[in-house]
């Protein structure tokens, strides 16, 4: 099947690089309210920024109980300078608290219920149940969108019609792994602007939809 040959070989083009932060995080450790947070973090911000403003929240707040009690001062000065850090300070505080109020503390493991938190889309919840509860999503960023239609898999004009179509056409079991496979592929290789298509591993695979200048 074309597509898993293609996923295949995107995912050797970046083997032994370093994985998204919020995957770096769940290799770790797979607390689903870790991951739940380091995603909202993510949105807008630089992996290494996520990374270090993650491992500084969760020394001072390791569960939601703890993060649900924080003054959103102390939140912010602990995951500066990651992108809208005053209003991620207050969204990841509310979300903390509502586990705590609803869930016991504990993060839901589907995506509707995590797409009634304020602040949670649908690549946010995909990514919690699929790397915090190994349920088969796909979380679909600018990247998943941006290279699917590339290839020409898809031609969809939002993430969500993305979603869907990826759904049809790609194995279940390898749902999970599209994100991190091509989030790698999308940094290195399939850039947003002049594609690496001269060195491209799935270039004779390609469309090259939307491509103009290329190295």
């Amino acid at each position: 099947m074309r597509v898993v040959a293609v996923l295949a070989a995107m995912r050797r083009a970046v083997e032994g690089e370093k994985l998204p932060s919020v995957s770096e995080i769940a290799r770790r450790d797979r607390d689903p309210f870790r991951i739940l947070i380091a995603t909202l973090l993510s949105l807008r911000t630089k992996d290494d920024v996520t990374e270090a403003a993650s491992a500084r929240l969760f020394a001072i707040a390791p569960d939601a109980k703890t993060l649900a009690r924080l003054d959103v001062k102390r939140i912010e000065k602990a995951i500066f300078p990651v992108g809208f850090y005053r209003t991620k300070a207050r969204t990841i505080r509310d979300v903390a608290r509502r586990l705590e109020a609803e869930f016991n503390g504990q993060v839901p493991d589907t995506i509707d219920v995590l797409l009634g938190f304020k602040g949670v889309g649908r690549k946010t919840a995909a990514l919690v149940v699929s790397l915090g509860f190994d349920t088969p999503a796909i979380c679909v960023d600018t990247h998943v969108h941006r290279i699917s239609n590339r290839l020409g898999w898809v031609r969809t004009r939002t993430p969500h019609e993305t979603e869907d179509a990826l759904m049809k056409i790609v194995p279940r079991k390898l749902w999970i792994d599209v994100n991190e496979i091509m989030v790698g592929f999308g940094q290195r290789v399939c850039t947003p602007t002049s594609p690496r298509c001269s060195t491209c591993p799935v270039f004779a695979w390609c469309a090259r939809v939307g491509v103009g200048k290329s190295r």
